[in-house]
């Protein structure tokens, strides 16, 4: 049944993407956490840890309800039907595209996707955050979700998109937040540890293997090595790995020096390859997407006959 429900899911969102008339459940936990944070904002990790806590139990409490409730009192196909609807809420693989794409005719988009300041970015400096982003969030807003939506359904979902938003709105390392978000932070590398290294070695399997410098691609274990001593150096736990395993695959170098709130952060690169990066490489990146799209389908549909 998780199977069905999830291809279900990742069909609604990859060919039909948000539905812009209702209030999506990623908005409304925005909601409660800005709520949360007026009313109970202190520095400290104590009240992190309360903000965390309440907004997943208040997220498990409805969403487990309504799969029980699907599972158990409706039709059975009409059951899969509407839990594969709710669930496409929480993949962004369309919006993750469009938006990725968008950048390369509006690069002055890339504000809205990125959290480094981008003022004055160069030309390359915008199609590297494009192509940072987008490879990871394939992680966080597509095999993470799918992931936790196949072991645990709906609640399992939706529990892991609750996280990940806490993440990205508390999760600074910053005066304010550095204490109020610590958990919500450690918690979000916790959950995506499994996902962001599926996410990488899906990268390089759906490429054409990582570039060498005769210009030639290469998909062998040393590949697996190099995308994990890579993967290692970022700050996160987590987001180094699918960035490594991308610019790998397409022969550049992501990372290095970044602004953040007007200072300057010492960042590694990751990969190997120029470090002039050009619209072509983002449309490069992007070939990935058909082909992500037939794997994940051609696995659920497999999962939901057997």
């Amino acid at each position: 049944m998780t199977f069905s429900i999830t291809l279900i899911a990742y069909l609604i969102d990859r060919f039909v993407g948000e539905f812009r008339f209702v209030r999506h459940p990623v908005v409304l936990m925005g909601d409660f956490i800005k709520l949360f944070e007026k009313l109970f904002y202190k520095d400290s990790v104590f009240r992190g840890i309360i903000l965390t806590l309440s907004l997943i139990t208040l997220v498990f409490l409805v969403s487990f309800s309504i799969q029980n409730f699907l599972s158990e009192s409706v039709n059975y196909y009409l059951g899969v039907i509407v839990s594969g609807l709710i669930a496409s809420t929480t993949i962004a693989s369309k919006m993750l595209y469009d938006s990725v794409n968008d950048i390369i005719e509006h690069p002055q988009n890339i504000k809205y996707l990125v959290s480094r300041d981008t003022e004055s970015l160069s030309e390359s400096d915008i199609n590297k955050a494009a192509i940072e982003t987008y490879a990871e969030n394939l992680s966080d807003g597509v095999i993470a979700p799918l992931f936790y939506l196949l072991l645990f359904g709906l609640w399992g979902a939706f529990i892991y998109k609750a996280i990940n938003t806490l993440d990205s709105m508390v999760g600074y390392r910053n005066e304010r937040y550095e204490k109020f978000g610590k958990f919500s932070a450690k918690f979000d590398d916790v959950v995506n540890y499994i996902p962001a290294r599926i996410t990488a070695i899906l990268i390089l399997l759906l490429s054409k293997g990582a570039v060498v410098p005769q210009g030639h691609f290469r998909w062998a274990p040393r590949t697996i090595k190099r995308i994990w001593r890579f993967g290692k150096l970022h700050e996160s736990p987590n987001a180094g790995y699918p960035i490594s395993a991308m610019a790998l695959s397409l022969g550049i170098k992501l990372g290095g020096d970044t602004s953040y709130f007007g200072k300057i952060k010492s960042k590694p690169y990751f990969g190997e390859g120029r470090e002039q990066i050009t619209t072509d490489d983002i449309k490069n990146a992007l070939t990935l997407q058909p082909k992500l799209d037939i794997f994940i389908i051609i696995f659920l549909g497999i999962g939901a006959v057997l």
